[in-house]
C-alpha cells in the first residue's frame, strides 16, 4: 500500500543507528510534517538505511510531498506501527504564474488638455 501526503516540515529528529541481532548495521531518521487541512495533523515518518539521506537537503518550514507505506508488526502480544517514507519531493514552483510587473508613475497616461476634455459628443 503506497500513500502520499503534503505538508510542512515541523521537525527533523536526530539520526539513530545500531546493529541488529543478526549483526547487520542499520540507520534510522525520523521527521515530522504538519498537513494543511481544515484540521491539520502532525505525522512522524521514518526513513531507514539509504533513505535517510532524503532529508539532508531539507529544513523545518519547507513544503514537501511524502510518499510512504504503513506497516504493522507484533512483538510480545503488542502491535507496533511504522510510517515508512520512501520518497520526499518539494512541490514544483514552475506552475506558479509570474508576478505582474512593478507599477510606476510613468505608467499613468497624461491628463488631457482642457479643450480635449469638453470634446464629448453628448
Amino acid at each position: 500500500m503506497s500513500l502520499q501526503v503534503k505538508g510542512k516540515i515541523q521537525q527533523i529528529l536526530k539520526p539513530e543507528s545500531g546493529v541488529s541481532r543478526a549483526g547487520n548495521e542499520w540507520k534510522k531518521q525520523e521527521f515530522v510534517i504538519e498537513t494543511e487541512e481544515q484540521f491539520p495533523k502532525k505525522i512522524c515518518f521514518t526513513l531507514f538505511n539509504d533513505k535517510t539521506s532524503l532529508v539532508d537537503e531539507l529544513s523545518a518550514g519547507e513544503e514537501v510531498e511524502v510518499s510512504f507505506n504503513v506497516e504493522s508488526r507484533e512483538y510480545n502480544g503488542k502491535w507496533f506501527h511504522n510510517i515508512n517514507a520512501w520518497k520526499i519531493e518539494k512541490p514544483a514552483t514552475d506552475n506558479l504564474p509570474e508576478p505582474p510587473p512593478e507599477f510606476s508613475m510613468e505608467d499613468i497616461p497624461p491628463e488631457p488638455a482642457d479643450d480635449e476634455a469638453n470634446d464629448l459628443p453628448f
